[in-house]
């Protein structure tokens, strides 16, 4: 059996049964990417181990504890990905001609697919719009737009269809 640190009464596997999703959902709403969140909540649980022996249950609960390092271990993730964006951009100001190309395509990418997001349904690109590029939930979206998620994942689904179609006939081999 797997125990925390020289803590004999902390048992990793019964403390992640009850406070792994949570910790899951936690990282996931702060970063917004579910294998990001997923290495967060792993982390937490190694920086607990490693650090066992400083919790005090007289101080926090360990609810408390092992949020207050997941809180931590975000706070480093999104740091780590400010200083990637910041060399990304360094990058591109740096005048790195494949830097400048990268950026460049990503560009025309984005102008084509906005193009061909004309050429297809409303309710299509409201579909597709809402979901993929602002990241929204089926659920919150067919409630807005007062139709069902099977509906909503029908129009995304066929959206797609349509806006590889739209695509094709502007001359974009996929």
């Amino acid at each position: 059996m797997a125990i925390i640190g020289k803590r004999a009464d902390l048992d990793l596997r019964a403390v992640y049964a009850a406070h792994g999703p949570e910790l899951y959902r936690f990282a996931l709403r702060q970063l917004g990417d579910g294998p990001a969140a997923e290495e967060a909540v792993q982390e937490v649980f190694l920086r607990a181990w490693r650090s066992s022996e400083r919790f005090d249950p007289d101080l926090a609960s360990l609810r408390v504890w092992l949020f207050a390092i997941a809180r931590n271990v975000v706070i480093d993730e999104a740091r780590a990905r400010a200083r990637h964006d910041r060399r990304l951009h360094a990058a591109v100001a740096a005048d790195r001609p494949e830097a400048i190309s990268d950026h460049a395509d990503a560009v025309l990418d984005q102008r084509l697919v906005a193009q061909a997001l004309l050429r297809i349904s409303d309710h299509h690109r409201v579909a597709l719009v809402e979901t993929y590029l602002r990241g929204r939930s089926y659920r919150d979206i067919a409630a807005e737009l007062g139709v069902s998620q099977v509906t909503l994942r029908s129009r995304v689904f066929f959206g797609l269809k349509a806006l590889r179609l739209a695509m094709e006939e502007m001359g974009v081999r996929l």
